[in-house]
């Protein structure tokens, strides 16, 4: 997508943009779980702010026991949240788009900062975008005899990377291999950058960084597709391994079957390392460990080879990544070690399995449902401490937030240059 800048007159300070972000995730879900608080269903306000977001951070997490005994329309309502935050991430991306590294800018404007009113534009183009692409998923579903009610919702769902569903299991929804496929292809819509169609139809530049980044993710998914094809096939039905892929590298966690749960770990480090940028998925992103994981051979090729020169160029592009870039990557992964640990430890003291800990902490923090395919699908919410529900809404947002507000807020400090 191409932006035009314009006069930097008007432009906000960047703390005062990260602070307005914050105040959104803190409040917009405080405002979104009122339906939930005087529904008939009596729930606390805790619980009623636990769901709403788990829905606004694209998590998933849910206090209802039973999907099929919610009123529709507040079914509609978990799924239109999910759908408010999907849009908020993507508004976040491009109202602290003048403070991203080079290499990611360059995938999606050639310009380098947006005034107030460039900012106006860009979003209504994304909004339009985003709810293009809904209805397409939705038209889709009902194409494959997906009854409309629940096409409505999970088109919403994912779009934005969600995990709320209308009925309890993603199974009775899809009885069909044919329908098991055409979800795998739509869950990766949110795998790859929001802008990856509209510059496949209306990219009229020779500039190929604008699609590098969404490259590197067609090759890396074709080469898990092989893998999986190869090694893990052989017993079982492809289809649905096909689809626990898409759910766990676009972030969204759901799972067919409980049949490939001995893969849970696997698709554990698919959730971990996530899908685009410019995308409403969670993760660490692909690119980030493809650059770190290339500068580090080229670094050790250095040492052993000091006579060679080795670039440091990414691949399917005309983009070099720095030292600067490369301590921005590393320390995003540092401070999701942190949160892991951190939350980890505090969730074994409140006496959760050290096992249901560990994946708790990763599908917190990568904003992915629970489900059979990481071994946790009957995790109870419902009954969750209270303290440990707080814990959780803190670091849902934290996990959805990290890369906008806090690795920026260290930077300021870490990295002055």
């Amino acid at each position: 997508m191409t932006f035009k800048l314009r006069s930097p007159d008007d432009k906000p300070n960047i703390f005062n943009k990260i602070l307005t972000i914050l105040l959104g995730y803190v409040t917009l879900p405080l405002i979104l779980s009122i339906p939930f608080y005087f529904s008939i269903y009596d729930l606390t306000f805790i619980n009623s702010l636990f769901e709403s977001v788990s829905g606004f951070t694209s998590t998933g997490f849910s206090t209802f026991e039973n999907i099929k005994h919610i009123d529709q329309s507040l079914i509609i309502w978990r799924s239109s949240i999910q759908w408010i935050g999907g849009f908020y991430f993507l508004f976040s991306i491009i109202f602290l788009i003048d403070i991203y590294d080079d290499s990611l800018k360059k995938s999606l404007t050639n310009f380098i900062s947006f005034n107030n009113s460039e900012i106006i534009k860009q979003t209504i183009k994304i909004f339009v975008l985003y709810s293009s692409l809904t209805i397409l998923i939705f038209l889709i579903l009902n194409l494959f005899d997906v009854r409309t009610f629940n096409s409505f919702n999970l088109s919403m769902t994912l779009i934005s990377s969600g995990g709320f569903l209308p009925v309890n299991e993603i199974s009775s929804i899809l009885v069909t291999d044919v329908q098991k496929l055409i979800f795998s292809f739509l869950m990766l819509i949110s795998y790859f950058s929001i802008f990856f169609i509209y510059n496949l139809i209306f990219f009229k530049d020779n500039n190929k960084d604008f699609f590098y980044e969404d490259f590197h993710l067609v090759f890396y998914l074709i080469i898990l597709l092989s893998v999986f094809f190869i090694f893990f096939s052989f017993n079982s039905n492809f289809i649905d391994l096909f689809f626990m892929i898409s759910s766990s590298i676009s972030n969204i966690g759901f799972a067919p079957s409980s049949e490939h749960s001995y893969l849970s770990f696997i698709f554990m480090m698919l959730v971990i390392i996530g899908g685009s940028f410019f995308s409403t998925s969670s993760g660490l992103r692909f690119i980030r460990i493809y650059t770190l994981l290339k500068f580090s051979l080229n670094q050790m090729l250095s040492f052993s080879k000091p006579r060679n020169i080795f670039m440091s160029k990414l691949a399917f592009s005309n983009i070099n990544f720095n030292f600067e870039v490369i301590n921005k990557y590393f320390l995003s992964i540092l401070v999701f070690i942190i949160s892991f640990f951190s939350l980890t430890i505090i969730l074994s003291f409140f006496n959760i399995d050290f096992e249901q800990s560990i994946k708790l902490s990763v599908l917190t923090l990568m904003n992915t449902v629970n489900s059979s395919a990481y071994g946790i699908s009957d995790f109870d919410f419902q009954n969750l401490h209270f303290l440990n529900k707080y814990l959780l809404i803190i670091f849902m947002i934290i996990g959805r937030i990290e890369l906008l507000t806090i690795f920026l807020i260290l930077k300021k400090y870490l990295f002055k240059n």
